[in-house]
């Protein structure tokens, strides 16, 4: 076998090969007897057809297979002499086979994954979030368990922030009518996030019965973009008024949280342990983040535009699913390739930082890294143990909790190897509430 070696580019190659037809002879001859053992010819009985018409009838499918599987085979090692590392598929040319002679010659343009070289980790600035779960924090997230529990009791008087009210709405635009509830009346909670504060501030004072007349003019950046800038008259009716009735923190109360005796000490425990754990995983998720951007940031190479289209198609298809599920119509919603290529390019430099960082330093995740991962896993369910046999009846299973404990020790590393220091945060920043 010949080869030559051309470099169009910084990741593009193109190999020259030439595989000597004489060696193939023998294959192609012996592909031919195996299948003329059960070939089947009208007058012949299997196995006993003439080599003649045997030949006539699969020599050109065999050859193609025996030459296929040549390139194929020659391409691999062609690659491996040249201590080339492949990127996505080769784009092979060659004439007809049945136009070879002594020689099959063929051409395959593909990528070469870069030289990936880590940058200086020693001079990266990493912060880490420092945050002690109190008292007030829990005290806050029983509030929010409470409020989440509330129910709503009708009251004679009028409405004010806070209550529900049901009501029937009429909404006109240029005098014409847009929107109408019908005799269906809806419940709307004052004050709630979601709405403008405006519409809810015409709605304070209203009592059952009444019905109300106001125009709302919305902003110009408003979303959706169809009332923005626009004047919208409302018609609303008062069905009802009902104000919010909201539980006891008491042993009725921390067994509707789990705890079955309904010991209140004990309920407030148990949510300060699962505040210190949503804490730990919120710590954990910010210090990836920036370990991840200081990893994109620190190295500087180009990216086969094979993996940066695999990685495009990708996320075009999740997106798509995402948008499916949430019952969007995909013929009115255009998604273009441009769309995802800086998230791509991000993420796949980031990927084959990782694969670098990890087979160079040895990062992958043992068995009791894997395991641990697994019982994390498990938690969340009902009955762990059952959790933990399905994940080892198949091993396969492992891959997903096997890479996030090895994705794990990449991060550790790199906190390692930078400067890491402490920064107290609000519980209400760090946990998104602010």
């Amino acid at each position: 076998m010949a080869l030559n070696v051309e470099t169009l580019s910084n990741l593009e190659r193109r190999i020259s090969i030439s595989v000597p037809l004489q060696p193939l002879e023998a294959q192609i001859k012996q592909r031919l007897n195996q299948v003329a053992r059960t070939a089947k010819f009208s007058g012949f009985r299997p196995g006993k057809a003439p080599m003649g018409l045997v030949n006539q009838h699969y020599g050109n499918q065999v050859r193609d297979e025996v030459y296929s599987a040549a390139v194929e085979k020659s391409f691999g090692e062609a690659v491996d002499e040249a201590k080339l590392r492949v990127a996505g598929f080769p784009n092979i040319q060659h004439k007809p086979f049945d136009a070879a002679s002594e020689t099959l010659e063929y051409t395959a343009t593909f990528e070469v994954f870069p030289e990936v070289v880590l940058g200086d980790l020693s001079k990266v600035k990493i912060e880490r979030p420092v945050l002690e779960v109190g008292e007030a924090d829990v005290k806050k997230t029983l509030d929010v368990l409470v409020k989440q529990r509330v129910k709503f009791e009708p009251v004679k008087r009028a409405a004010k922030k806070g209550d529900r009210v049901n009501v029937t709405l009429k909404a006109f635009m240029d005098g014409e009518e847009v929107e109408s509830t019908g005799d269906n009346g809806i419940d709307l909670v004052l004050g709630e996030a979601g709405r403008m504060s405006a519409f809810d501030d015409e709605l304070i004072g209203g009592k059952t019965g009444a019905t109300k007349k106001f125009d709302i003019t919305y902003p110009e950046d408003h979303n959706p973009a169809q009332l923005a800038g626009k004047t919208v008259g409302y018609e609303v009716t008062f069905v009802s008024v009902s104000q919010p009735v909201l539980p006891e923190v008491d042993a009725e109360f921390a067994k509707s949280l789990g705890v079955e005796d309904g010991d209140v000490e004990k309920m407030k425990a148990e949510v300060a342990e699962s505040l210190k754990q949503e804490v730990a995983k919120r710590v954990s998720a910010k210090l990836k983040e920036q370990v991840f951007q200081a990893l994109v940031e620190s190295a500087d190479f180009d990216i086969p535009r094979i993996l940066l289209e695999t990685e495009i198609n990708r996320m075009m298809q999740t997106t798509q699913q995402n948008l499916k599920q949430r019952g969007a119509d995909l013929a009115n919603i255009q998604l273009e390739p441009a769309m995802f290529e800086d998230q791509a390019k991000r993420s796949t430099k980031l990927r084959l930082l990782l694969g670098e960082l990890i087979n160079t330093n040895g990062l992958h995740a043992n068995a009791d890294q894997v395991r641990a991962m697994v019982d994390v896993f498990s938690q969340s369910f009902e009955r762990p143990a059952d959790v933990v046999t399905w994940y080892y009846a198949d091993h396969k299973r492992l891959d997903e909790p096997a890479a996030l404990a090895t994705e794990e020790n990449a991060v550790s590393w790199v906190l390692s190897q930078a400067k890491v220091t402490d920064k107290k945060v609000k519980f209400d920043d760090l946990m998104g509430n602010a």
